[in-house]
This record gives structure tokens, C-alpha cells and sequence, in this order.
């Protein structure tokens, strides 16, 4: 017998006991491995990530996190070719085995990148300004996220055992929150090898990753409001676990990718001699065919202009023609089994719901051949594509065949096509293929409530589009209504979903004493040294630099105008200036402005000061007019250290007042500054 799937629970590895299930290979029925059907000590395991995991990552900032991905990414990359052995055993090709194990790496990566360079060098996050509360500055408001000190528990689905677990794991990692994974069944065995990998590396914080690898019985029975449930399946099974009382009553924050009858809409400008109606197919099969189907992404429903069905039709069948199924290491196959032996069974009954209300124009499930395999053996099914008797029939709308299953459904126009796509009742994604703007227009803000990505195929984007199914990790994975109103990655937005917004009242020195970051109104501190002159570790929040006055002269003015030549009446006409209620006469350029203020709070000499980076925020609050005299003040707002360089970036307040003391200008001044050692 082969062996027992372990568990990594509460820092050990343990094989469940009790009664256990086989696991077959899709392509030729053998075992590979066994799912142990008994229990674990779940809420010792959900102790464990809250005592050990938890504190262990909250003590790191976002961008030792972050550095703990990269790390962990490379790594995995390194070992991939270990992992497509497995991988292949459930049925995947080669091509397959890519989108799982090098996309789930590549998100691994991704967040790791996105980490260090769009949050803070801390363990807390500002979301949006500062909102003022009283008159007088002395009390305002700030929106912050913290880490929840809870777990962030993985349900998976068998179609993508290592993406699925990695999407999941990176934003929960870089949120300061550790993760239990419960793989699907069926596909386990590539899971558990690449937690295992992950284990021995040692890169990661002890808890902050666990594997079930047994029944879940009861794990939703000892979470609370500080926990995650993010799930990916079916939707009956969703709404099961969305009915537990700890999620309807005590507060878990339940995430659902569901089921998703997922549409392509063919635009009507997309006639078969342009080049979006060969998109069109190209993107259907490969939707039909990538995985075997077995993507809450792909096609389900192809919709076409009435017009062009039978183009449609017929395109697709000659390039299906041409899909090779068999065992996935076979020379020439496309197109694998699917991943169990039950899968195909569900599938097919699927398909026999759908055969009421739409003939099969294309593949049989009872005749076709398999290359490199025995068809009695594997989980193979042929491509099959329907065609609808009746556009408006409900199991075409309905009905989701989870393999290699699309069908074509005909519309009469837009507005039709728009109507038919909201009938799937919420999808993870739908597609636009047309080079029509105005049908771009259109069909987007139609679909747009019911689907949670969008893709607008053309001639203009097809070379670096990355295609209908393909879920990134910058933007958005979720829909809403049936495919389960839920999101995943998107981001920092995806890091966000893990952490608790809270808003926070105080002074502004309170604030900063909070925030660690510089608050308008708080105390300033005028030092001897120029800040300028400090390494990034000599500098304190608040450290501040006072520059001026300067006199506006109209000789500054005309001269910058000529220089730059900036032009525009308000600098040069002083007729058309005074006329413009605005101004009043001739004033100065912002940009001047903003250029003397620099001559201002400038240190001249070589220094840690390495360069200017950027300018964020800037604003133009008062005009000013020759003879105005002009003073700076230049504060240190946020110092953040570079782990992996020889400096950091520090972001300064500036405030260029009149000699009135009103505000001309207000903008952060970033910079880099090196360390001292």
C-alpha cells in the first residue's frame, strides 16, 4: 500500500490514523498515494497558529515579510522540476503544471515584490489622510490596519493544488497572519509536497504555515471573529459552511470562490475575416481545453451574433480537431484526463443536463481515442462543444459542466448579449472580444455588476494579454452573487482582506507617537545639524528645517516664463491675468514656487542626501504675486530603511507659506538617504 498523507500540525509531521481512501493517478488509474479519512486535533492546531505562528510574524515588519517570500520564491523555482512528477499525476500537462506550480510562485514573488515597495517598513498601515475633528488641530482622526491576531484557514479545490494554496498563503503571510491548509482530496499528494518543501526550508516562521491533510471535521467550530475562512468549491458546499454559526454569529469572515458559468462575448464588429474573430476561437478552445476544463475560469457560455454561430461553430470544430488527449507526458497531447475517476462522472452528468437544451456539435464521450494511455483506465473525456437550441434555455444558464465543456449561445444584439451574460447569475470573469470602442462601452458598464474581472480582447492587446482564465495577482479573483461574492489577491487589497481597518482619534502627537509617521500638528524639532546632514539612522520624526524668506520678484517670474517657456497668459499678460477672478494680475508659476522652495530648505553639500525621487501630493493653495515673501518648512514625516541596501527613503512635509503665513504650497519631498553603517 502506498503511503499515508501526512499533516503538518502544531510543528510535527503526523499521518492521521484510522480508515484511509486512495488517490489515483488520472492517467492510468494506479495509486500514488492515500487520504486518511479520520480527524486531527484541530483546535490544537488553530492554537498553535495563534500562539506560535501569529506572534512570530507580527514581530516582523511588512518588509522582512516581504523578503521571507522572496526567499521562499526563489527557493521553490529552484525545486520546481520535483513538483511535476506530481503534478502530472493529476492529469496535467506540462503546459498545465506551469499555470499551477511556476503562477503560484510567480504570485509567491509577486507579493513579495509589492510588499516592499508599496507598504511601510512597519507593522502598521495608513489607509487614506488625516481627517481633521476640530477646529483648532488638536484633534483629528486616522484610518490604520493592524494584524488580526487569528488564523487564515484554506479550504482548496483539487483543480489547482499548489496556485491555490500559494494565492492564498502570500497575502495572509504579508498581513502578519499565519495559514492552516486543507487541501482537496484528490490532488493532496502535490500539495503536501510542496508544504513539505516550504518546511525544510526553514524561511519561514515556525506556524505560520500548517497542512490538514485529513478530515475538517470541526474547524470551523473553533474559530472566532479574529479568524479567515477563504474557500474555494462548490457553491451548495460554500453555503453550508457560510450557515456555521461561528460565521453568522460570531464574526469569522467567510471568503467564497464558487460556482462561475463564466461567458466570452464575440462583439458584433467581429466578423470571421477580422482578427478579434479568430481571437475568439483560439480563446475558446484554449479555455475548453487548458486544464481539461477544470478552471472556475473558463468558458463556460460562448456568446455570438446570431449572424455568426455557424462561423463560430465551425472555427472551433476544426481547431478542436486538432487537440491530442491522452497522458499527459505523451508526445503531441494538449489536452490530459481530468483529475479523478469521480470528476468525470460529475461532468458527464452535467452534460446530460445540458443535452436538453443543447446538441452536442463537436466530440463524444462514448468515441474518441487517447493517446499514450488506456481510455478505460484514466479520467479522459473528449472537448465537447454544444451548440443551444433556445438562447434563453435556463441549464445552459445554469448548468456548470466543470471539464472540457463549452457552449455556443446566440444573441440577437448587445443589449441581448448583456442580458444573456447576467443570466450566469455572477461570474468570476467575463470576456469582450471586439475592436469596437463604443461596443466596449457599452457591454463593460452591462456586465461589469455581475462579474469581478473583465477582459477586453483585441488586435491591439492579444500579444501581451494573458488571456480570459488566467487570474492575476495585482488584480481582483472573486465575483459576485453565485460565483460567491468574495475577493482574493487584487494587491495590497488582497493583504488588506487579513488586517483590521480601525480608526483612530487622538492629538496629532499622539498619532505620530502611534503611527510612526509625522502628523500635521504634532511637534516639530529644529536641531542644530541640518537634517540633510543626518544618515538615515541619526534622523527622528519631526527632525525640521525652516527656510526664507524669499521676495517674489516679476524678474523671477518673467525669467522662469522664458526659461521654461511656460508661457501662459496668468505669468505674462497682465491684462488677461487681472481679469481672471482667480488671480487678479500676473502670478507666479507653481512650479517656480516649488523650485524655490527648494533653493530653501536645500543643503548644498555632499552628504547622506543622495538623491530626490519624487514629489507626491503636491498642491497650489494661494496665489502668489511678485513681492510676496515666501518661507519653507521641511519636517521628516516617515523614515523607511531599505532592508536590502545601503539606504532608505524618507518622506518630508513641506509647507511654502506667504508672509501672510498662508499656505502657497503643500507637497511630500521624498528622498533617498544612505545609512550610516
Amino acid at each position: 500500500m502506498t503511503a499515508v498523507l501526512e499533516s503538518y500540525v502544531s510543528g510535527k509531521w503526523i499521518a492521521p490514523e484510522g480508515e484511509s481512501i486512495p488517490l489515483i493517478n488520472a492517467s492510468t488509474g494506479e495509486e500514488v498515494a492515500r487520504f486518511a479519512s479520520g480527524s486531527l486535533d484541530v483546535a490544537a492546531a488553530i492554537a498553535y497558529g495563534r500562539e506560535v505562528g501569529g506572534p512570530a510574524l507580527r514581530a516582523l515588519t511588512f518588509h522582512q515579510r516581504a523578503g521571507a517570500l522572496k526567499a521562499l520564491g526563489k527557493l521553490l523555482m529552484s525545486r520546481k522540476e520535483e513538483f511535476y512528477p506530481s503534478s502530472t499525476a493529476t492529469g496535467a500537462t506540462a503546459k498545465d503544471s506551469g499555470i499551477d506550480i511556476d503562477g503560484g510562485i510567480g504570485t509567491l514573488l509577486s507579493y513579495a515584490s509589492k510588499g516592499t515597495r508599496e507598504l511601510p517598513n512597519d507593522t502598521i498601515y495608513l489607509d487614506g489622510g488625516l481627517e481633521p475633528l476640530g477646529r483648532g488641530g488638536t484633534f483629528v482622526g486616522q484610518h490604520i490596519y493592524t494584524s488580526r491576531p487569528g488564523v487564515a484557514v484554506q479550504i482548496n479545490a483539487f483543480n489547482f493544488p499548489v496556485w491555490g494554496m500559494l494565492e492564498k498563503l502570500a497575502p495572509a503571510f504579508l498581513a502578519g497572519v499565519p495559514s492552516i491548509v486543507k487541501p482537496a482530496h484528490q490532488t493532496a499528494y502535490l500539495t503536501e509536497l510542496v508544504v513539505r518543501a516550504i518546511v525544510e526550508s526553514g524561511l519561514l516562521p515556525e506556524g505560520s504555515i500548517q497542512l490538514l491533510c485529513a478530515s475538517p471535521r470541526a474547524l470551523l467550530d473553533h474559530l472566532d471573529g479574529q479568524d479567515t475562512v477563504l474557500f474555494t468549491g462548490s457553491a451548495s458546499t460554500a453555503s453550508k459552511l457560510r450557515g456555521h454559526p461561528n460565521v453568522v454569529e460570531g464574526g469569522v469572515r467567510f471568503n467564497a470562490e464558487a460556482d462561475s458559468l463564466n461567458c466570452s462575448i464575440l462583439g458584433p464588429d467581429a466578423a470571421k475575416d477580422t482578427p478579434e474573430f479568430e481571437l475568439y476561437i483560439k480563446q475558446l478552445v484554449a479555455e475548453m481545453t487548458t486544464k481539461a476544463g477544470q478552471k472556475c475560469t473558463a468558458i463556460r457560455r460562448a456568446l455570438v451574433p446570431n449572424e455568426l454561430v455557424d462561423d463560430v461553430v465551425e472555427a472551433t470544430r476544426t481547431r478542436l480537431s486538432k487537440v491530442v488527449v491522452g497522458h499527459p507526458n505523451a508526445e503531441g497531447v494538449r489536452m490530459g484526463p481530468l483529475a479523478s475517476l469521480d470528476q468525470r462522472e460529475e461532468v458527464l452528468r452535467s452534460l446530460k443536463s445540458l443535452r436538453d437544451s443543447a446538441t452536442v456539435v463537436f466530440g463524444d464521450p462514448d468515441d474518441f481515442s487517447v493517446e499514450g494511455a488506456d481510455a478505460s483506465s484514466g479520467a479522459f473525456l473528449p472537448p465537447l462543444l454544444l451548440r443551444a437550441q433556445d438562447s434563453a434555455a435556463a441549464a445552459i444558464h445554469e448548468v456548470e459542466a466543470f471539464g472540457p465543456i463549452s457552449t455556443v449561445i446566440g444573441y440577437s444584439d448587445v443589449d441581448d448579449a448583456i442580458q444573456l451574460a447576467a443570466r450566469g447569475k455572477g461570474s468570476l470573469v467575463g470576456s469582450l472580444v471586439t475592436h469596437d470602442p463604443a461596443v466596449a462601452r457599452q457591454v463593460t458598464l452591462g456586465v461589469a455588476p455581475f462579474h469581478g474581472r473583465i477582459l477586453i480582447l483585441d488586435r491591439d492587446d492579444a500579444k501581451e494579454s494573458t488571456g480570459h482564465g488566467s487570474p492575476l495577482p495585482t488584480l481582483i479573483h472573486g465575483g459576485p452573487g453565485r460565483a460567491g461574492g468574495g475577493e482574493e489577491l487584487g494587491g495590497i487589497r488582497g493583504v488588506l482582506h487579513f488586517m483590521q481597518r480601525t480608526a483612530i482619534q487622538a492629538s496629532p502627537d499622539m498619532l505620530t507617537a502611534i503611527t510612526g509617521r509625522w502628523t500635521t500638528g504634532s511637534a516639530r524639532t529644529n536641531t542644530d545639524v541640518h537634517p540633510f546632514r543626518k544618515h538615515l539612522e541619526e534622523l527622528q520624526i519631526g527632525d525640521t528645517v525652516v527656510g526664507g524668506p524669499r521676495v517674489v520678484s516679476l524678474e523671477d517670474i518673467d525669467h522662469f516664463a522664458e526659461f521654461t517657456g511656460d508661457t501662459f497668459y496668468a505669468h505674462t499678460d497682465p491684462k488677461a491675468a487681472a481679469e481672471n477672478p482667480l488671480f487678479g494680475g500676473i502670478v507666479a508659476h507653481g512650479y517656480l514656487v516649488v523650485s524655490l522652495a527648494a533653493g530653501l530648505f536645500v543643503e548644498p553639500n555632499p552628504g547622506p542626501v543622495l538623491a530626490n525621487f519624487g514629489v507626491d501630493g503636491l498642491r497650489f493653495l494661494t496665489p502668489v504675486k511678485a513681492g510676496d515673501a515666501l518661507t519653507v518648512t521641511l519636517t521628516a514625516k516617515q523614515v523607511t530603511p531599505r532592508l536590502s541596501a545601503d539606504y532608505g527613503e524618507v518622506r518630508w512635509d513641506a509647507v511654502v507659506a506667504n508672509q501672510n503665513d498662508d499656505p502657497v504650497a503643500t507637497y511630500d519631498v521624498l528622498t533617498l538617504v544612505a545609512k550610516k553603517n
